[in-house]
């Protein structure tokens, strides 16, 4: 039925096989309600290994970094990044929609899936939302700084100012952004906090310190799960994934209106839309398979996350891959059907002009590198889907790289044509943005549950978690102590 598939691993069950009449277990390693419990809590409760401090270190001293040049840059300016004429919009822009884009999958697996009741969500959509969380922090930071006078990035909210209008530039891109993100932070916000109150209260029973117990039991609200308190609860999650649902859409639609509403050959396209949200969805599935093969190592939830999981959704990877390159092939054609000499222009600039290594990286990556996902082989292999995540990272965010700057290097006037260098700073800047998002990430999983213990238990079979028990506890009494298969296993 189940068989084990890794040398290198003896944990790892293949559980990504149909068995004719049921379904594949989603859990492994025939868990009991309370074996779930533990394995989740004890990732907070038991001392950190070496490799949580080792990646602690080394990513909160790269997110002080990168505050320090938050500073330097308010202090000197942006001379220090490489804009310039034409390329005024250069790495800030893309590392904010690259951070947007991160973000997407979290609320994806969270809240459509769960509108759609698929069951293996669960053991990856508590760990997708505060990717999110984290992802979304680290977008906001860029509108901030990127506008020149950080010290004035206040005209980007609503208030009340002197000259009567409550938004002093309502035509700039910026100003949806600041809508499409903040909505989108905050709906995500709560439907991450709202998931976990049912594990927080767990956490509660559990601490054995009386900090722990009074921070947890503030967190929890003071749950007792009572059916009344899940009654509400359930009511409420659905209500909230159905808000949080069409955010998926909006969001970076709204993020690709900055370049689609503008006049510049390359950017004014009606494909962006639907480009932007395929091309979210693709790198922040993508992000998550790079969090969790680390993450179930270290932790070992290889029975809780475990290669279903990960096949589905590199089976995700390799569909939204595909539309991003169908994309590509539209953006070419469109542009060859147009007859429009600007438009043509642009997109043989990209591919074969002075930026040619960029386009070929983000081709190459994005397109060919998760055609692999054809073989199931290759699909739960950890190592291999583990380098083709990173590989997505990276050709989406040189996709990125290349909309922006490569429509900005050559525009309508040959005489203003210029070749954009990035400088030391703007490579330590976006460096220095892994390092917040690592290290949120590393404290998420320090303190917090990482998988949502209530929902796992749900989707277990009452039967099979019956069975489980009762072979258990007739293992236990045929050994020395009668009794001991009566030992922590209530729930």
């Amino acid at each position: 039925m189940a068989s084990v598939t890794s040398s290198y691993n003896p944990r790892e069950i293949d559980n990504t096989g149909e068995i004719p009449g049921r379904r594949a277990p989603l859990i492994t390693g025939n868990q009991t309600y309370s074996s779930v419990t533990e394995m989740v809590c004890r990732v907070a409760e038991d001392p950190q290994p070496r490799i949580w401090w080792l990646l602690f270190g080394m990513s909160s001293l790269t997110a002080v970094m990168f505050l320090g040049l938050i500073g330097f840059l308010i202090y000197k300016g942006v001379g220090i990044w490489g804009n310039m004429n034409p390329v005024f919009w250069a790495w800030p822009i893309v590392n904010f929609v690259f951070w947007v884009g991160i973000g997407h999958a979290g609320t994806l697996i969270s809240a459509i899936l769960f509108l759609f009741r698929q069951n293996w969500r669960t053991s990856i959509n508590r760990a997708a939302e505060a990717m999110t969380i984290f992802a979304v922090i680290c977008a906001a930071i860029y509108p901030g700084i990127h506008v020149g006078r950080a010290w004035l990035a206040f005209w980007l909210l609503p208030y009340p100012s002197l000259n009567l209008w409550m938004w002093p530039q309502f035509r700039s891109p910026l100003l949806w952004d600041v809508f499409a993100v903040g909505t989108y932070a905050s709906t995500s916000l709560v439907f991450w906090y709202m998931g976990m109150i049912p594990d927080l209260a767990t956490y509660r029973d559990r601490s054995k310190s009386p900090l722990r117990r009074f921070i947890y039991g503030l967190l929890c609200l003071g749950w007792t799960g009572s059916s009344r308190h899940w009654l509400v609860y359930e009511k409420a999650y659905t209500l909230l994934a159905a808000l949080a649902a069409p955010l998926v859409l909006s969001v970076h639609t709204v993020v690709s209106f900055d370049f689609a509403v503008s006049q510049l050959p390359g950017w004014h396209t009606t494909i962006f839309p639907p480009y932007f949200v395929a091309g979210a969805i693709f790198s922040g599935f993508a992000m998550v398979v790079t969090l969790l093969v680390p993450m179930r190592a270290i932790y070992k939830l290889e029975n809780l996350i475990t290669l279903r999981h990960l096949d589905n959704m590199n089976k995700i990877i390799l569909a939204t891959g595909s539309l991003v390159g169908l994309a590509y092939g539209t953006e070419f054609f469109m542009a060859w059907y147009s007859q429009n000499q600007y438009e043509s222009f642009t997109f043989i600039n990209r591919a074969f002009g002075p930026y040619w290594w960029a386009y070929w990286i983000m081709v190459t990556c994005n397109v060919i590198s998760p055609q692999l996902f054809w073989f199931k082989w290759f699909r739960t292999n950890l190592v291999g889907m583990w380098i083709v995540s990173i590989f997505v990272n990276i050709g989406m965010w040189f996709e990125r790289f290349v909309i922006t700057v490569t429509s900005l290097s050559r525009d309508f006037l040959p005489s203003s044509w210029g070749y954009y260098r990035p400088t030391l700073y703007d490579g330590l800047m976006f460096f220095g943005s892994f390092g917040v998002f690592l290290t949120l990430y590393l404290l998420f999983c320090r303190y917090l549950p990482t998988i949502a213990i209530s929902e796992v238990k749900g989707v277990m079979s009452a039967q099979d978690h019956a069975d489980h028990l009762q072979a258990q506890v007739a293992a236990e009494l045929q050994g020395k102590d009668p009794h001991a298969g009566h030992s922590g296993h209530g729930h």
